[in-house]
């Protein structure tokens, strides 16, 4: 498997000869030139995770793409023209299973009312299971390889990250959501997610290194 983190909380999955592109959200970069995807995986409709100005380009150039969302996304995809599917139970996108988790948004505010919110757990045979929450820290996706974790939010504490990262106990972890950080916040919530997260927890920082291969 390998994992390009393209800003914020969008990833680029390649594993088992598919290719899913998960959130490409307003905050993240350039991901419109991206071919060949077989999947476009977004979690919920908040903007940083559902850019409405740069998906429909990115999937003029990927007709053959599927769309899975969560339920309060597909409305918002259908007026910029994008035929999107609810999840509903595992998909299979050529050899990658895809497993929604999870149901609503993390609580931001009593007065921000709460929307959906579906990660998205993917499996391949012969290959590291990856879980990408987007913004909700209470689901249970089961064990998995490599944990996608939110570093930081506004509806997220810090021990909520690194409560986040004990409970689950991935072998390793590759922050996200984390484009409200200049760089000396975002080393200080990396130092917290290695020295305050799961001893069992590698962190591996994706940013500006490409695509990382993960066995």
């Amino acid at each position: 498997m390998q994992i390009t983190h393209l800003g914020h909380s969008c990833l680029l999955v390649e594993m088992a000869g598919s290719r899913v592109l998960i959130d490409p959200g307003a905050f993240s970069e350039d991901f419109t030139g991206l071919r060949d995807l077989d999947a476009v995986i977004v979690t919920h409709q908040h903007p940083d995770h559902l850019d409405a100005d740069r998906v429909p380009a990115l999937l003029s150039g990927n007709p053959d793409a599927r769309v899975l969302t969560d339920p309060g996304s597909v409305d918002v995809l259908a007026g910029l023209g994008v035929e999107a599917q609810t999840h509903d139970g595992v998909t299979e996108v050529g050899g990658v299973r895809v497993t929604p988790v999870g149901r609503t948004h993390a609580l931001i505010h009593d007065d921000v009312p709460r929307i959906p919110n579906v990660g998205v757990r993917l499996d391949a045979d012969g290959e590291p299971s990856l879980y990408h929450p987007g913004d909700a820290l209470d689901a249970d996706p089961g064990e998995v390889d490599v944990l996608a974790f939110p570093l930081m939010a506004p509806w997220a504490r810090s021990r909520d990250m690194t409560g986040f990262l004990r409970r689950l106990g991935a072998p390793r972890a590759v922050p996200i959501h984390d484009a409200l950080l200049k760089e000396a916040g975002r080393n200080l919530y990396l130092g917290q997610a290695r020295d305050l997260g799961s001893e069992r927890t590698e962190i591996v920082d994706l940013a500006g290194r490409g695509a990382v291969t993960f066995e």
